[in-house]
């Protein structure tokens, strides 16, 4: 019964799964701090007293991430493009095209039918494309980022951005705010406007079906439709696991194949 892991230090969340007889056996996701390696190890020891398993126990384990450099107790470190390919393959094996929108970055990879990485294309370091440009809007909303897709679901007469970049898009939510625009057409303008950014980057490569989003933003309803949409595929959902996760899932693949 070899139990492995892997450990995914993002920007903004770290992430961590453990597989057990190729099971998921327990996650966590926790904030990422300014010291990777600290991330980590806080990650970890949530996940330890979940299960009451101790690091001695695991046999292998991947890092992975910007911060995998950093951590002190992985036997190897995995780019996350690989892992998130990975991850994804094994969640949703039907997947060609995954679109990963993390905290402070965007990627979109492309596999073949074995799951192994065919191309890659990522952002150009412009926030308008990741998750912080829907922290910053939440914020000018005095919301919390989850309620960014609850609401959008409501809206009736979506808003325009005249630009897709988080500078001037911050200052059109206030003048909108201001001049009493419904809160639920501000989020799926906001939504949309993400949206439109990341399918830049996507159509930069060939799409191919099946698509999915994996990454914090996976968890909003309101960009994944419009990114459908906009894209004019069906964006398959990851339902095993939170897709936040899927890196580390990955991680924890590449440590069981090292076995």
């Amino acid at each position: 019964m070899n139990i492995v892991a892997g450990c995914d230090v993002g920007s903004l969340t770290t992430k961590a799964v453990i597989i057990k007889d190729r099971k998921i056996m327990e996650s966590a996701i926790t904030r990422s701090g300014p010291k990777p390696a600290e991330s980590a190890a806080k990650v970890m020891e949530i996940i330890f007293e979940k299960t009451g398993i101790t690091q001695k126990e695991i046999a292998c384990c991947v890092g992975t991430g910007y911060g995998r450099e950093k951590i002190a107790f992985i036997d190897h470190a995995v780019s996350e493009i690989s892992c998130h390919g990975k991850g994804a393959q094994w969640l949703a094996p039907s997947v060609r095209t995954i679109i990963d929108i993390g905290g402070q970055d965007c990627k979109v990879i492309k596999l073949d039918k074995q799951g192994n990485l065919l191309k890659f294309a990522a952002n150009d370091k412009c926030a308008s494309g990741t998750g912080r440009f829907l922290d910053v809007m939440a914020k000018v909303m005095n919301m919390d980022v989850s309620d960014l897709g609850k609401l959008s679901a409501k809206s009736s007469a979506p808003v325009t951005f005249a630009s897709v970049c988080t500078v001037w898009a911050q200052a059109d939510v206030i003048k909108l705010i201001n001049s009493r625009r419904p809160a639920e057409d501000i989020c799926a303008g906001i939504n949309t406007a993400m949206a439109n950014r990341v399918s830049m980057l996507a159509n930069t490569l060939k799409i191919e079906n099946d698509v999915c989003v994996t990454g914090g933003v996976a968890k909003n309803e309101g960009v994944v439709k419009a990114l459908s949409k906009i894209l004019g595929c069906r964006i398959k959902r990851i339902r095993r696991i939170d897709p936040q996760l899927t890196g580390a899932v990955g991680a924890a693949l590449f440590a069981r194949e090292r076995l």
